[in-house]
C-alpha cells in the first residue's frame, strides 16, 4: 500500500480548533490555547496516560443514544435502537447502552461474551454475521438472545437443530439484501446485489425462501432485516429500501397469511469526519425513515409493524478523538511534510484501507489557525500508514500533542499488534473527570497467548 500523490494545490484553511464544527465531540473547548474535551485539559490527559489514546466524550456518547431514542419514538412509538457494538465495544460503553434502554447488536462471539460480562439484559441483544460459526450459534441460543439475524438457510437449519436440543424456539430475522445502492463508498455497502449479507430479492430468491422459515421448526420468523451500508449523505436511499422491504412483508402476509412484527432497517448514517462534510441529523435520519414506514405501509396495505435501527458509527464516531505525540518531521520539498507520530495504522486502519480523512489539531495549540498541510505519518514499516492525508493543522513541533477527531468508531474495534505495538488505552471524560475504562496493552499481553 502507498499514499496517493500529494494535492501540491492544497491550501491551509486557517481554520482554529472551535471552527471545526460538526467534527467535535459535544463537549469541546478551547482554553489557555489547549484544547478540552468533557472539561479535561487533552494536553495533560496525554501526559498522565500517555499516547497514542482513545479518549471519548461521554456526554456525548449518552446524548447521542437518547436522541437516537427520542428522535424515533416520538414519531413512531413502536420503536427501539440497537447500538450496533462493532463500531466500538468495550464494557464501559456496553453499561451505558443498558442503562439507556438501547438494544445492543453484536456480531459474533467475543462482542455477545462482553455483553454477558456486564450482565446486558440478553432479550435486548440482536445476533448478526454472515457466517456465524456453529459455537456461536449454540453461545447466542443458550444465553437466549432475543433475535439471530439469519443470513442462510444453512444457518437456519443450524439454528433449529441448536433450539431443539436446548428445548426452545428462537426468534429470529431474514436478512435482505434490497437491491438498493447506497451513495458511499464500495467497501462499505451492503445492501446491494453483489454482497456476502442475506438472501438477495434478485430472481425472487428471498421469497422463495420465506416457506423454509416458515416450516422450518424450533424456530419463529419474527421480522425482516436490511442494511444497505455505512456513511449515507443521501438519505432517500433509506426510503427506497423500506419501500422494498415491506412490499415483501406484505407479499408474505398475503401469500402466507403471516404477519411480520419488526422491521429492522439497519443503520448507516454518516457523520462528518471533516469540516466540509454535511451529514443529515439524527432527526432526520428518523424522520426518513418513519415517514416511509407509514408511507409503504399504507401503500401495500400492511399493519405497522415494529421499527428497529442499528446506528453504530452516528453514535460514537464523533464523541472518539485519538491523541498522538509528534516524535519526527521530515518536509521533502515540492512533495509533502511529514508529520510522524506514535502510532498509526494499528490504531487507526481506515486511512490506509480507503484513504479516510480525519481534521487534525496540535491539542496545546488549538486556539491558533491551521496554517500547514501535513500528512500525519504512523510509526510503523509500511509507506502507506498514514492517519491524515494531506490535512490543515497548525505549525508542529517535536513533542506535541497531536488530537484526530472523528476516530470513534472503527479504530479500536479495528486496530491490530502490528510490529509489536501495544493497544492504546481508552479514557472516558465527563465533568472534569477522567476515568480509565480499558487499560494500555503490555508488552506481557502481547505474548500472553505464546506457548513456551
Amino acid at each position: 500500500m502507498s499514499l496517493p500523490a500529494s494535492d501540491l494545490s492544497k491550501q491551509p484553511d486557517n481554520r482554529t480548533t472551535m471552527e471545526l464544527g460538526a467534527c467535535l465531540p459535544m463537549t469541546a473547548e478551547v482554553k489557555d490555547d489547549h484544547l478540552f474535551i468533557g472539561g479535561v485539559d487533552m494536553v495533560e490527559l496525554a501526559h498522565d496516560y500517555g499516547t497514542a489514546l482513545y479518549v471519548y466524550d461521554q456526554a456525548d456518547l449518552e446524548n447521542r443514544m437518547e436522541t437516537y431514542r427520542s428522535a424515533f419514538q416520538s414519531r413512531y412509538e413502536n420503536s427501539n435502537v440497537a447500538y450496533a457494538s462493532k463500531a466500538f465495544l468495550n464494557k464501559a460503553v456496553c453499561r451505558l447502552v443498558a442503562r439507556h434502554g438501547l438494544c445492543l447488536d453484536v456480531s459474533g462471539g467475543g462482542e455477545l461474551a462482553i455483553a454477558r460480562a456486564v450482565d446486558f439484559p440478553m432479550e435486548r441483544v440482536v445476533v448478526h454475521g454472515n457466517n456465524k460459526t456453529p459455537q456461536e450459534l449454540q453461545e447466542a441460543v443458550e444465553a437466549g438472545v432475543g433475535c439471530i439475524v439469519v443470513d442462510s438457510r444453512t444457518e437456519l437449519a443450524r439454528i433449529s437443530a441448536i433450539a431443539q436440543k436446548l428445548g426452545t424456539t428462537q426468534d429470529v430475522y431474514m436478512r435482505v439484501t434490497p437491491g438498493v445502492e447506497a451513495d458511499t463508498h464500495e467497501y462499505i455497502r451492503t445492501g446491494c446485489e453483489d454482497s456476502k449479507f442475506g438472501f438477495t430479492m434478485r430472481d425472487d430468491f428471498a421469497f422463495s425462501c420465506i416457506k423454509d422459515f416458515l416450516n422450518t421448526p424450533h424456530v419463529r420468523l419474527a421480522g425482516l432485516h436490511m442494511h444497505i451500508g455505512s456513511q449515507i449523505f443521501a438519505l432517500h436511499s433509506f426510503g427506497e429500501a423500506v419501500d422494498v422491504i415491506v412490499e415483501l412483508a406484505a407479499r408474505i402476509k398475503r401469500e402466507y397469511g403471516y404477519e411480520i412484527d419488526d422491521i429492522d432497517v439497519g443503520g448507516g448514517l454518516g457523520i462528518a469526519y471533516t469540516a466540509e462534510d454535511k451529514p443529515a441529523s439524527i432527526d432526520d435520519f428518523a424522520e426518513t425513515i418513519t415517514t416511509a414506514m407509514k408511507a409503504a405501509c399504507a401503500k401495500y396495505d400492511f399493519k405497522q409493524p415494529r421499527i428497529l435501527c442499528e446506528p453504530g458509527r452516528s453514535l460514537v464516531a464523533v464523541p472518539g478523538v485519538t491523541l498522538y505525540t509528534v516524535g519526527n518531521l521530515k518536509t521533502l520539498p515540492g512533495i509533502r511534510k511529514y508529520v510522524a507520530v506514535d502510532g498509526g495504522m494499528s490504531d487507526n486502519i481506515r486511512t490506509a484501507l480507503y484513504h479516510a480523512d480525519y481534521e487534525p489539531v496540535i491539542a496545546n495549540k488549538a486556539g491558533q489557525p491551521r496554517t500547514e498541510i501535513v500528512t500525519v505519518a504512523g510509526k510503523h514499516c509500511e509507506s502507506g500508514d498514514a492517519v491524515a492525508i494531506d490535512r490543515p493543522i497548525q505549525h508542529p513541533e517535536i513533542g506535541d500533542v497531536l488530537c484526530m477527531f472523528g476516530t470513534g468508531a472503527y479504530c479500536h474495534s479495528m486496530s491490530s499488534n502490528y510490529n509489536g505495538q501495544p493497544r492504546p488505552g481508552i479514557v472516558f471524560v465527563k465533568d472534569g473527570k477522567a476515568t480509565l475504562v480499558t487499560r494500555r496493552e503490555t508488552y506481557a499481553d502481547l505474548m500472553a497467548c505464546d506457548i513456551d
